[in-house]
């Protein structure tokens, strides 16, 4: 799939039971802290959940997750009316409601929730772009923007964060018609790679019918993919949320070691409300997580890859 169609809208005005997210998470370049914002749709057809109300059909989200103090997330929730989106599968991706914009490169936003006040203007770009999961009208996982570099502007209750770069991510998009029972997700930006560029690394599991799971996983450094399926020593701790695994590619015999560890007080547990509108599941998400990672291929001494604010960890279900 090309780099501009992965974030074309999927959603139809008539659909009854869909989300749709676009998504960016960015890692500040001076270490203080990681910023994520996501613009969603919700069940266009019936208007979102109408009974419920956190249910609006559109939705613009912002968290902040200091290096020291505890998350901050708001969400702001908007009828459809005003809602200005591309036509399905169109090349050129817009997304506008009020002040609340995304598109292929930049994304912006103004919310004033509880009290609070949060402007944002951002531009990114990348080299590397993928789908770690595509399985159509079910749901997808799509990342046009794999190993992003951001600049422009945050300000948040008067604190202003800007830079050129101001950090470093991604910028995902997402669609299904209802979440997972059980996934985990993890996206790695290593700012600090010496020599290596700006290394990007991303996993994800979810259920499958019949007990079994699907998992993938990718690796961007120094201008090459290296893609995995097949997963060993998998140990996934929800409670503590922490992700480690082996993985191999037998074909070209790679292999890769990761250790995903997103505990501590930066971690954020946050409801979701189900497409089908019958109550929340809660999703564990820590913007500022540690990873570490070797990289080992036939010929080549291993790469060790780590950072301890660069990563996202997402989980939820059992």
């Amino acid at each position: 799939m090309a780099k501009s169609s992965l974030n074309a809208a999927y959603t139809r005005p008539a659909m009854r039971r869909r989300y749709e997210v676009w998504f960016t998470r960015l890692a500040l370049a001076d270490g203080s802290g990681a910023w994520w914002f996501r613009y969603l749709l919700m069940n266009l057809g019936r208007g979102g959940c109408p009974d419920n109300p956190r249910g609006l059909p559109v939705q613009v989200w912002a968290t902040w997750f200091p290096r020291s103090g505890a998350p901050q997330s708001f969400v702001r929730g908007f009828r459809a009316q005003e809602l200005s989106i591309s036509a399905r599968g169109a090349g050129s991706f817009r997304f506008a409601h009020g002040e609340n914009r995304v598109g292929e490169d930049s994304c912006s936003g103004q919310l004033s929730v509880d009290g609070h006040y949060l402007r944002w203007d951002l531009r990114y770009r990348s080299t590397f772009a993928l789908a770690l999961g595509d399985r159509g009208w079910l749901g997808f996982s799509r990342t046009p923007h794999s190993d992003a570099i951001f600049s422009g502007e945050i300000v948040f209750d008067g604190r202003v964060f800007h830079g050129e770069p101001l950090g470093y991510g991604l910028q995902g998009h997402n669609s299904g018609r209802r979440h997972r029972r059980m996934w985990t997700w993890a996206h790695t930006i290593f700012p600090d790679a010496n020599g290596a560029g700006l290394p990007s690394f991303e996993a994800g599991e979810y259920e499958m019918p019949l007990g079994r799971r699907s998992r993938n996983a990718v690796l961007w450094t120094a201008g090459e993919q290296f893609a995995f399926t097949e997963f060993e020593n998998v140990q996934r701790d929800l409670e503590n949320l922490r992700w480690s695994f082996d993985c191999a590619n037998r074909k070209n015999g790679t292999r890769i070691v990761v250790s995903i560890d997103g505990s501590g007080g930066s971690c954020l547990r946050i409801p979701y409300l189900k497409t089908d509108c019958s109550g929340t599941f809660e999703v564990a998400n820590n913007s500022l997580a540690h990873t570490k990672l070797t990289f080992s291929r036939p010929g080549r001494a291993d790469v060790d890859l780590e950072t301890d604010y660069g990563a996202v960890l997402e989980m939820a279900g059992s």
